[in-house]
């Protein structure tokens, strides 16, 4: 259990008075506006501490309920009560008082520094802020977590995790991708394979359990979820031999109610998927790096699986592979099966699905129909009937190029529409013969082959958004080629914990753009697409305003008109913006929220701010990026 010290802790941030509803004296302006102090993060303590900032009065903070799911499914307005803003994780917000016409003028209210909270180079900061009743929680990829007065920007509490600092089991860099709250709690899934329950209004641990060991292979980045007195926590580690799993707790006390393994075991439907004289589905991956959606009304839990282990040799492993890289939903109440869909088989080429799966009623064939969807690392958006898994508007099993020694599918499951990035390469790059115009789905061995996209996407984990006035799917991505070799013949079957590719990465011959595109979800058509220099390793948001907010590596964050991508807004924060926004309404105003702390992964400069913007704004962009690592110059129309 977690020891609790008194800290003294000073939170630094830029606050200007944007209206007299904040009631602030220009005496406490000016002296929240000089407290600078950046503390450095305590580390190699076992157990988190909690501290509630210089002994600041936290008895007033409202302890969220037990929320019913009609609370969770409404489309967020006075809060932002979850990741992904709803159950349905359509990331969209009803509010308009921003909008295309006034956008221009949002600014900021005030800039908070996290204490320097996850400024080194292996953390990145990919935590969407939740809201309730005046107070912002965030969690840094250090797994540190603050409550912050919307009011003020001032930091009420802190709860610091004090990793263990030779975790070396974590993919792709530190991260948290968000807290969820309920029953009183801020519930966190931190890197080291626990489960914490901290208190709403104090940060102190609750209960705290070792949901899974580290050791192991097994960390925790997505964010717990919420729902019907239970916390679900979805473990992620698929590179590691690990076999891929979510698990439900009782959110009171951290009691163990049910376990989903997501790839079957003796005796369960889809475990003749995998070979039958070896143990490889033990350590077979298919890990989740989401946090599900939920139709209260179905009573269904939805998530998307990662790659099957080891990633590029296909040989230790013939078969189709279930429930890697598929669509999942199981019951909410039991963690039974109800039904899957398999978008890769038996893949190669990790192309897993990280992005959140989202839920949405949309109009097909002159019918509503309940969809769920996912934007895969393959390029494509997957569109599924919610209520039994089918195609909604099609996906057609197409045959594929084949190796034996990869014992390749014969087919795969292409969906019907348009895919947001390109699925081959023109021009082949310098010392690289094409083979199959690099086209996706061909199979390598030795030596290996350049195809597209690479193993980063596609889509990865930024959450996509969704607007239900236009049924327009907004989807962040990456256009870029990649070496695939893999592929031994003799290779051992590892230890839990122990690295399982099959192959080293290839690299990345060619360079890499950002796509951000809009898709029409009743066709599965795109509508329109950007091109950026860089990545794009962002989540948005949509907005009733006519907008889709969303962040750059650059440093800024930025509003595009929703009809046509048109960049409306930019505000330059210093340091990247890879984490979605919120938004909500707070005494009568709209505002946005967004962290600003970098990625490892996207080569993002670090930072430890949370911003806060609302047309009464009047802070101005932070007037240099930071230099803490490589990161692009922004420049005109991309």
């Amino acid at each position: 259990m977690a020891v609790n010290k008194s800290l003294n802790s000073k939170s630094s941030f830029r606050f200007l008075r944007p209206s007299a509803a904040f009631g602030l004296c220009l005496a406490c302006v000016a002296m929240l506006a000089l407290s600078r102090v950046h503390a450095a993060p305590q580390q190699g303590s076992p157990s988190g501490t909690s501290s509630s900032a210089e002994a600041r009065d936290v008895s007033h903070l409202a302890a969220s309920p037990a929320f019913a799911a009609r609370d969770l499914a409404a489309p967020p307005r006075e809060n932002w009560l979850k990741v992904g803003g709803s159950l349905s994780n359509e990331n969209w917000s009803p509010l308009n008082q921003i909008n295309r016409e006034n956008v221009g003028t949002l600014k900021a209210v005030w800039q908070t520094h996290l204490d320097g909270s996850a400024l080194a180079t292996k953390y990145s900061g990919e935590a969407q802020p939740v809201v309730y009743e005046g107070v912002l929680y965030i969690v840094t990829g250090a797994d540190d977590v603050f409550a912050m007065s919307l009011k003020t920007g001032q930091i009420l509490w802190k709860y610091q995790a004090h990793l263990d600092q030779s975790i070396n089991t974590v993919c792709c860099g530190w991260t948290s991708r968000g807290i969820a709250i309920g029953g009183g709690n801020v519930y966190l899934g931190q890197l080291d394979g626990r489960l914490v329950a901290l208190d709403q209004k104090s940060g102190k641990p609750n209960w705290s359990i070792q949901a899974e060991q580290w050791q192991q292979g097994y960390t925790i980045t997505a964010a717990p979820l919420y729902y019907d007195g239970m916390v679900i926590a979805a473990f992620a580690g698929g590179e590691k031999a690990v076999r891929g799993r979510v698990k439900a707790y009782d959110a009171q006390d951290g009691r163990l109610i049910w376990t989903f393994y997501t790839i079957p075991g003796p005796g369960e439907m889809g475990h003749d998927t995998w070979p039958k004289d070896t143990d490889a589905w033990k350590y077979g991956g298919a890990t989740v790096w989401q946090t599900p959606a939920v139709d209260p009304e179905l009573g269904l839990l939805y998530f998307t699986t990662g790659n099957p282990g080891p990633d590029f040799n296909g040989r230790m492993r013939p078969g189709d592979n279930l429930f890697a890289n598929s669509m999942v939903a199981i019951e909410t109440k039991t963690g039974k099966y109800r039904w899957h869909f398999q978008q890769i088989h038996h893949d190669l080429w990790d192309y897993d699905g990280p992005n959140p799966v989202m839920l949405f009623d949309v109009k097909v064939d002159g019918r509503i129909r309940k969809a769920a969807a996912e934007a895969n690392k393959d390029g494509w958006v997957y569109i599924l009937d919610r209520t039994n898994g089918k195609p909604l508007i099609g996906i057609d099993e197409r045959p594929v190029p084949q190796e034996a020694r990869q014992f390749t599918s014969p087919t795969q499951p292409i969906p019907r529409g348009d895919a947001f990035v390109p699925q081959s390469i023109d021009v082949a790059p310098e010392g690289y013969t094409l083979v199959n115009q690099g086209r996706t789905f061909t199979p390598f061995w030795g030596e290996g082959i350049v195809l597209k996209p690479s193993p980063r996407g596609g889509a990865n984990w930024p959450p996509s958004s969704y607007d239900p006035a236009t049924d327009f799917y907004y989807v962040c991505a990456t256009d870029a080629a990649s070496l695939f070799k893999g592929g031994e013949d003799d290779q051992k079957l590892p230890q839990e914990g122990q690295g399982y590719l099959g192959s080293a990465f290839g690299g990345m011959p060619l360079g890499s753009n950002g796509i951000f595109a809009a898709l029409d979800m009743k066709t599965n058509r795109l509508v329109w697409q950007q091109r950026w220099k860089d990545s794009c390793y962002s989540g948005s948001v949509t907005t009733a305003g006519g907008l889709v907010f969303v962040g750059r590596n650059d440093g800024r964050m930025t509003a595009l008109n929703s009809s046509n991508g048109q960049r409306l807004w930019e505000f330059q924060t210093g340091a990247g913006v890879n984490a979605p926004p919120s938004v909500f309404e707070y005494e009568g105003d709209e505002y946005v929220a967004v962290y600003s702390g970098g990625s490892l992964f996207a080569s993002a400069p670090r930072g430890d701010s949370v911003f806060l913007f609302s047309l009464r704004g009047a802070l101005t962009p932070v007037s240099e990026i930071s230099s803490k690592s490589p990161v692009a110059q922004p420049a005109e129309n991309r």
